[in-house]
């Protein structure tokens, strides 16, 4: 008995340092001996991530929001509203040829669309820049230098610059405009030059699609009144070398004939057959029937021969031969003079066209002028920097945290 509780003591005594020892350490790190939360100690790293804080958030949003309410100066905006429209008047116009030339001066929606890429070009903002000299007003705030313009000397900087004021909204064929300047009137001044500047193009746009119409229009009437011209030679050409004025009516009148002898030979064999049948053998009336009968037959193959039958098919002098050549020529005359009236409208309808405005830019939405400012939109910017910062240093502080919880 005494012996068991000698090794008994020992061991309690052998255990109670590492116990202490393991108590001590469970203290340190923030937790007692059975796994309950203790008094955790404010160290170094809990220190830097409070100072990241206000590094990395506090700080920048006060800047931003002293900036902005104190330092950036107020934009106000213009709107317009307008679309391309195109004067239908195509009643009565030919579908094929010219036709579908003159259609296209209508207008088929591209316009639009090319003025919705004028607007944003170069090319539009070195015409207005002439016109109101756009660095000086958009230079008025100096001391905002963040939303005012700071005078780059290239064109470049001035087109990016432009892309930020004047924004363009395309909803089915209508183009929403918004321009901001520092000054409301500056605003409704630079809006009312782009939609002169781009009423300029649609202008030229008209003349040009006007020009190559009428000219177009011009060319097939010449080339129609070409084909006629040589459609008519070739009938009169025709005419002359066979000495007939129609060929049609020529071979009318000879069938006609043709039909007049069928009938008489007809008669002269009906008496020829009565003499035969009444009369003795040597009666000279049947010698005369008969000789009646033979000339007929010749008269009616040299009708036939003239008209041209099967057996002289392939000979060029003959009547149907001539007839067939000449329907070929006529033909091609009154082709000739359908394309030429067709040609010769499409003409007149394309001069009447010329003298009228068949492109046009039509406002439904005059530029205004504003009475407060818009932009910029102070809590909108603050509230985005805010929620960026925090989003970034709440990543840096857990990916923090998760290489040292891993070490």
């Amino acid at each position: 008995m005494s012996t068991a509780s000698n090794l008994e003591s020992q061991d309690t005594s052998a255990t109670a340092p590492n116990t202490k020892n393991k108590l001590a350490k469970s203290l340190q790190r923030g937790t007692t001996h059975f796994g309950r939360p203790g008094a955790a100690r404010f160290r170094t790293r809990h220190i830097l991530v409070a100072l990241s804080f206000v590094l990395w958030v506090v700080g920048p949003v006060a800047v931003t929001a002293s900036y902005l309410w104190g330092v950036a100066a107020d934009k106000y905006a213009s709107y317009a509203g307008f679309l391309v429209r195109s004067e239908q008047s195509t009643v009565g116009m030919p579908t094929e040829g010219i036709g579908g030339i003159l259609s296209m001066v209508q207008g088929d929606g591209q316009e639009t669309n090319i003025l919705y890429k004028f607007i944003q070009s170069r090319s539009l903002v070195d015409r207005v820049n002439e016109r109101v000299n756009l660095r000086e007003l958009w230079s008025k705030q100096p001391q905002d230098w963040v939303f005012s313009y700071n005078d780059g000397p290239t064109p470049e900087d001035l087109v990016r610059y432009w892309n930020q004021n004047v924004k363009l909204f395309y909803d089915q064929g209508m183009l929403d405009m918004r321009v901001t300047a520092f000054d409301p009137v500056d605003a409704q001044l630079i809006a009312q030059t782009i939609i002169d500047e781009s009423q300029r193009v649609i202008n030229q746009l008209n003349a040009v699609a006007r020009r190559d119409t009428l000219r177009y229009a011009e060319e097939d009437l010449n080339n129609s009144l070409q084909r006629l011209k040589e459609a008519r030679a070739a009938v009169q050409t025709f005419r002359s070398q066979n000495n007939i004025v129609d060929p049609t009516a020529f071979v009318g009148g000879q069938e006609g004939v043709l039909t007049s002898l069928q009938q008489q030979l007809a008669d002269a064999m009906v008496q020829a057959g009565m003499l035969k049948a009444n009369a003795q053998s040597g009666d000279p009336r049947i010698a005369q029937a008969e000789l009646r009968v033979e000339i007929i037959n010749q008269q009616i193959d040299e009708e036939r021969a003239k008209i041209g039958d099967e057996s002289s098919s392939t000979d060029s002098s003959s009547t149907a031969n001539i007839v067939s050549r000449y329907e070929i020529l006529e033909v091609d005359r009154q082709y000739a003079e359908s394309a030429y009236a067709v040609a010769k409208s499409a003409y007149d309808l394309a001069r009447a066209q010329s003298d009228r405005q068949t492109l046009y830019l039509a406002q439904y939405v005059t530029p205004t002028i504003a009475v407060e400012p818009e932009y910029p939109e102070r809590a909108k910017l603050l509230g985005l920097v805010t929620g960026f910062l925090l989003l970034t240093w709440l990543i840096g502080v857990m990916t923090y945290y998760s290489i040292r919880d891993r070490r």
